[in-house]
Parts: structure tokens; sequence; C-alpha cells
């Protein structure tokens, strides 16, 4: 039996596109712009058009085309007229477009007539009083935004309480064990540190006038009223409130929080609140662990370094660091956290949407939550003096 299937011939390769190539003929009262080859990206069109390239031109005399041996263009052929068409303006000719396709022409007459003017560079420079009043309406704008945004996640906890929050559960179980549990070790190899530092500074100094024993007072009020309560939130700042920053300025960038915004699910309630819930209920416990594990530190050195008992310095801590100590760091820490949440949350929202926009929400999310913290301890500082507590 004879196969009489027909097999396919293969395929002749493409020819290949010709150079594109222009040149002026005519004289100078008829110039004409003679077009023949490829005009496409790959063929080489992208070459501009010399702006001096018709300036032997006579003025008044008209620009015609010549595109009979054009084989093919694409966008480089429109941007090649238009440098033409500019040429022209210059050397006071006319641009007739008749000669060119259909096509071209209807696609080079959606383009400016002139190319936009460079921006001018602003020189003008603002005075202090001028800088001093946007740096004040900016800090009172900013300083509204924030108060409207923990005012919105206070009523958002409420809500939650009553069970009407759109906050999911899973949201806030992860970011309670992301700020609590996960940031166990680093809080306490701090803390210990720093009460061990405390301890060996104070059994130096306190050693010269055969006061050792005092250092169990030093160690254990420093890390209840001041220390401990800084430390941590510092901690956290740079742990907690960085990630809080770079989480919500990526899903800006991605375009998440424009979808939650048209779908109307309010922002505050479906991605800030947990966040900001789960940090302010976790520093205070961060606190009193952060507290004890610090007085561990101190214990530790001045074992090694002063005869007394065990029992004798546990002891001596508890007589001599009082409850309300405790009660005035747990108070401190609450608020170090609220706002570290807050800062970092709307430090978020404001960045820009690119991936460096990330990173630099990360580290202004940071310095503020540091630097607001010292100032915020200072405040409290303040208050207790003059409380008397």
């Amino acid at each position: 039996m004879t196969d009489h299937t027909a097999h396919a011939a293969p395929p002749h390769p493409a020819p290949p596109a010709e150079k594109p190539v222009w040149t002026l003929e005519g004289d100078t009262n008829a110039p004409q712009l003679v077009l023949r080859g490829t005009w496409t990206v790959q063929s080489g069109g992208m070459a501009p058009f010399p702006a001096d390239g018709l300036a032997q031109g006579r003025d008044h005399s008209t620009l015609t085309f010549d595109t009979q041996g054009v084989t093919g263009w694409d966008s480089a052929f429109i941007a090649f007229l238009w440098d033409v068409k500019q040429a022209a303006s210059h050397a006071g000719l006319q641009f007739d477009p008749r000669g060119l396709p259909a096509s071209a022409q209807r696609l080079l007459a959606l383009l400016p007539p002139n190319p936009a003017p460079p921006a001018r560079h602003d020189s003008h420079k603002q005075n202090l009083l001028e800088k001093t009043g946007d740096l004040t309406l900016g800090t009172l704008n900013e300083t509204g935004v924030v108060a409207s945004l923990a005012l919105d996640t206070t009523r958002g906890a409420m809500h939650a309480l009553h069970g009407k929050s759109r906050m999911r559960t899973k949201d806030l179980i992860t970011d309670l064990w992301n700020a609590g549990p996960n940031a166990l070790l680093i809080v306490g190899v701090v803390n210990f540190l720093i009460g061990a530092i405390l301890a060996f500074v104070g059994l130096v100094e306190l050693r010269r006038f055969a006061a050792e024993i005092y250092v169990t007072n030093l160690v254990g009020i420093a890390c209840a009223r001041e220390i401990s309560a800084i430390m941590t939130a510092i901690i956290m700042a740079g742990r907690t409130g960085g990630a809080y920053a770079a989480r919500i300025a990526t899903m800006l960038g991605n375009e998440e929080i424009d979808a939650l915004q048209v779908f109307g699910i309010p922002i505050s309630g479906y991605i800030l609140l947990p966040a900001i819930l789960s940090l302010s209920l976790m520093m205070p416990l961060l606190y009193l662990y952060g507290t004890l594990i610090g007085i561990l530190g101190g214990f530790v050195v001045s074992m090694s370094m002063m005869d007394v008992s065990p029992v004798g310095y546990w002891i001596s801590t508890v007589n001599g660091v009082e409850l309300k100590e405790f009660v005035f760091g747990f108070i401190k820490a609450f608020f170090f956290g609220s706002f570290i949440a807050l800062a970092a949350c709307r430090v978020g929202l404001k960045a820009g949407r690119s991936a460096a926009d990330v990173g630099i929400a990360a580290t202004r999310a940071v310095v503020i939550g540091i630097v607001g913290i010292i100032a915020m301890d200072a405040v409290f500082a303040v208050m207790a003096n003059a409380l008397g507590i």
C-alpha cells in the first residue's frame, strides 16, 4: 500500500528586514523626504532625525514625503516623523503628511505639536517663618490623624468586646504570638545583661562606702521603675514596630489596602486593630518578665562579687522594691506599646508604593518609636515627681 500522506514543506525563513534609510531630495523650494526600508525598533528605526537636517530649506516652503519604499513600520516610525516635524518647525517649513500612510497620519495627529517645556526649578527658598509655619501645621495635622487613628482603634476594641468587630481572631492570635512569646528570648537576654551591668557598676561604687547590700535596691528599683520598661520598649520598637510598618507598606504597594477600601472594609478594624491591640497587651507582660530577668541578672553578678546568701539577696530585694514601682512601670509599658504600634501603623500607611519605600518605612518607624519612647519616659518622670510617686 502506497502512503499518500502529504508532508508539509519546512517553512521558508522570513527575509531579513531592510535597514531604514532616509534621503532629502528636491530643491530648497520643494524639499521631499524619501523613506525606504523597515522602520521598526528591531531594525534600528529608533535613530533620531537631526535637529538641523532641514536647515537648508527655504522658509515657507512645504516638506513632502515619499514612503513607497517603506516595507514595514511601528512606533519607531512615528517617533522619527515627530522629530522631522519638530525640525521642520524650527526651519520654517510647512509639514505636509499626505505622503505618509493613513494610519501613521492618524497616530502623528495624536501627538502634541511641540515638545513639553522642561520643568522649571522652583528657586523660591522659604524663610524661617514659613518653615516654622509649615512644620507647625504638619505636626498638628499628623497629631490629628494619629489621634483619629487611636480613636478608631479604641472603638474597634470596644466592639470586639461585644463580638461586633471585623477583626479576625486568627490575625489577633498571630500578632499576639509574634509580639509576646516570640520576643521572650531577646527581651530576656537584653534585660539580663542590663541587670548584670547595673549590679556590677553598683557594687564597684557602693563597695567604697561598705554598702554593698544596697545593690539589691539599686537593681530592683532601676529595673522596675525605668530600665526594663524602656529597654523592652526599644526592643519592641525595633523588632515589632518595624515589622508592622514594613507589612503595611508592602500591602500598600501591592494595592491590598486599596482593595479593602473599595469593598468598604475599614482598615482600622481589619488590619490595624490586631497589631495595636496585641502589642498594647503584650508590652506590660513583657515588662514584668524583663524586670524579673533583670533582677536575676543582678543576682548572678552579686553572688559572684559580694558575700551574701541567695536568700538574703532576695529578701533584701523584696523589702527594698515597693509594689508601686511595678505599677508605675506597668502603666508606662502599656502606653509605650500603644505608641509604638500606632506610630508604626501610621508610618506604614504613609509609605510609598515601591520596594525602597518599604525599607524607609521600617527605618522611620523604628526611629520614631525609640525617640517617642524616650520623650514619653521624660513626661512620665515629670508626672511622677509632681505626684510624689
